[in-house]
């Protein structure tokens, strides 16, 4: 079993100035060291044009591109590098599996991945230059894995396949445009819809109406349709589907079968966190490990979150913070099944 942890950063004020506050952060951790690592390793098979690249955020989210100058500053670095590390533009994604669960008033995921590829940072910002308010993991640092902003919308993704890859945003990066500039999942579905998308994904939206809807994206087609559980293969869009689904389909059918059960909000917390119950996997090694789950509760503004297997998750009060109160806490722990480190943890 690995001891593992999540920073935990609040901050509120301009999109610059976090982005020069986590750069300074940076500096001290293990993140980029290892990022820059994983470049040496795995030759980037794009190229960074600064205009291009400026101009794709100027569209969808201006202020995000002002956290990169600030992270170029904090961390005193090229620009560069930071849009190669930070930008989540015209980046490649490694497969992984995750599983999604809505009910009447409740949001679940498992986050399932590589621990080395994961932040190790849990984020709250309140923006004071445009852009709701959000709380979530970061991923990539400035990109969101899932999250709930001040209105209540709730987003996750899950990843479909890397096949004929187009010229846009990650899914890191456009879970943030998502949640920091919509309101509901209608407004979340149109901006799928004008992204451009650099990978498959499916991204699981939901609101305070208690409005579920699914949106199967591709760089060359986006599609929505309602449901209330995902995995890891379209239903719509199934002749760009991968060939190996087995997994994604069982999993699929297990909460096809607990949602007719009218599941409560921590039954379902429990059926993908309990690791007795088919979903939560300790595949680590193949890029496929629950490494977090998390449970949101939109009316309440209230989210739980668990790194790996838990009794029961830590419940923050959104609502309370939005108001001003600070969390009084520096990070999460949590043990996963592996001796894998996190990329801030330390050096791999």
């Amino acid at each position: 079993m690995k001891h593992v942890y999540s920073d935990i950063l609040e901050f509120r004020g301009s999109h610059y100035d976090f982005g020069k506050r986590q750069g300074e952060l940076l500096r001290k951790s293990f993140m980029l060291s290892n990022r820059e690592r994983e470049w040496r390793l795995r030759k980037p098979r794009f190229s960074i044009d600064v205009n291009e690249t400026k101009q794709a955020f100027q569209r969808f989210s201006p202020q995000i591109w002002e956290e990169l100058l600030g992270l170029r500053d904090g961390l005193d670095c090229s620009l560069e590098r930071v849009l190669k590390n930070f930008s989540g533009y015209r980046l490649d994604y490694v497969r992984s599996g995750c599983s999604i669960v809505t009910g009447k008033d409740f949001f679940v995921r498992n986050y399932d991945y590589h621990p080395k590829t994961y932040d190790g940072r849990f984020v709250l910002y309140e923006p004071t230059d445009g852009g709701y308010a959000t709380i979530a993991p970061s991923s990539r640092v400035t990109g969101r894995m899932d999250g709930m902003n001040e209105k209540g919308l709730v987003m996750g993704y899950n990843f479909m396949h890397r096949k004929k890859p187009g010229d846009g945003f990650v899914c890191t990066m456009i879970g943030r445009f998502i949640l920091e500039n919509c309101q509901t999942t209608k407004e979340a579905v149109q901006l799928l819809k004008e992204i451009p998308h650099r990978h498959s994904f499916s991204y699981t939206l939901f609101d305070q109406n208690g409005d579920s809807i699914i949106v199967e994206t591709t760089p060359r087609q986006v599609i929505e349709r309602r449901a209330s559980v995902c995995t890891n293969h379209f239903e719509l869009l199934t002749e760009e589907n991968r060939y190996h689904l087995d997994d994604s389909k069982r999993r699929l059918s297990i909460l096809q079968e607990a949602i007719e059960r009218d599941l409560t909000a921590m039954e379902a917390f429990r059926l993908l966190n309990d690791s007795k119950r088919g979903i939560f996997s300790k595949d680590y090694r193949n890029w496929s490990g629950t490494i977090h789950t998390t449970i949101y509760f939109p009316k309440q503004l209230r989210m739980g979150f668990a790194l790996g297997e838990v009794d029961k998750p830590f419940i923050f009060d959104f609502k309370k913070w939005l108001n001003g109160e600070s969390l009084n806490l520096d990070r999460i722990d949590g043990y996963l099944e592996t001796d894998i480190p996190f990329a801030q943890m330390e050096a791999h």
